[in-house]
């Protein structure tokens, strides 16, 4: 596939580049869990030993971030290391994005915003640990994340652990049947909550073989439809956190946070350290983990879905 040329500009890594135009697999990955989700220098080894997952899993790494007025495609180990250390650098979700481009200065992009800059780039497939979701009291609140708006807007595959735990994942799954987001759920019957192996809510769909979803990814498309596929696929039994363990240190959180007055933006940062201090840490170690074990199914199921294309002509 030829990189496009978009009127935003778009600078691609030699390798990204060479990789979309032979037509091999690449992934897109967030650059917001090294300027935002873990201490320095965990955040630069983390960042690498992703990017070493989706390698493993056959496809190229794509880290996105926003720098000098334009999407910055892949992201060197130089860059990793300057965004890593530089104290700052805004996190942008899609909202913030022509802003941010049109300033020309630094971000760094979330799911919304990378899954916007990886149709721009030509990029089929992204990976993430988890998504943004409908969090508890949005009856009330209208809290509901960026994340599950761009996923009914942008044409690129999410491959994630589901949704973080401290959302209402009921109504995070019945918030994507509304707007007809199809999730395959991999390796497991139920929808994943991130560091839990499950939500306790039943995947609509269970496949394990990674042909067969390309195929529906690529179905999808083929029917007209605009919007992404989640495809999930829950935590390794050694790193996956006891559901009512983390339930318990959620209820905690949240009533820290309402003492707190914590709202908005600031509230999964916050609802997720405070999940961890209650665990002695526990749930960092496990984000770590499905960070890299999320983004070697993504290697996977990016290159089934090349092999798809290629054998499709």
């Amino acid at each position: 596939m030829t990189p496009p040329s978009p009127t935003i500009p778009v600078v691609y890594a030699e390798e990204v580049r060479e990789a979309l135009h032979e037509g091999r697999p690449v992934v897109a990955l967030e650059s917001n869990v090294i300027t935002h989700g873990l201490a320095y220098p965990h955040n630069v080894e983390t960042a690498l030993q992703v990017e070493a997952a989706v390698r493993k899993g056959g496809s190229v790494p794509a880290t996105i971030c926003v720098e000098d007025g334009a999407i910055r495609v892949g992201m060197s180990a130089d860059d990793i290391e300057r965004f890593a250390s530089t104290s700052g650098i805004p996190k942008v979700s899609s909202r913030d994005l022509p802003v941010v481009l049109a300033r020309g200065i630094r971000g760094a992009t979330t799911v919304a915003s990378s899954l916007v800059a990886a149709e721009l780039a030509g990029i089929a497939f992204f990976a993430s640990a988890g998504l943004g979701g409908v969090h508890r009291g949005a009856e009330t609140t209208m809290d509901v994340s960026s994340d599950l708006i761009q996923l009914t807007r942008s044409k690129v595959a999410v491959v994630c652990a589901g949704a973080k735990m401290i959302l209402d994942l009921k109504l995070t799954m019945e918030y994507l049947e509304t707007q007809c987001v199809p999730v395959v759920s991999h390796g497991s019957d139920d929808f994943p909550a991130f560091y839990c192996a499950s939500s306790g809510v039943k995947a609509p769909h269970r496949i394990d073989d990674e042909d067969l979803i390309a195929r529906v990814v690529a179905t999808h498309w083929a029917t007209g439809h605009p919007g992404a596929v989640v495809i999930t696929a829950p935590p390794r039994a050694e790193d996956a956190v006891d559901p009512v363990q983390a339930e318990a240190a959620i209820a905690e959180a949240l009533a820290q946070a309402e003492r707190d007055q914590v709202t908005g933006q600031g509230l999964t940062k916050y609802l997720m350290h405070a999940v961890d201090r209650a665990t002695g840490g526990r749930t960092a170690q496990a984000n770590m983990a499905v960070l890299i074990s999320t983004a070697e199914v993504g290697g996977r199921m990016a290159a089934a879905y090349a092999r798809h294309r290629q054998a499709a002509g």
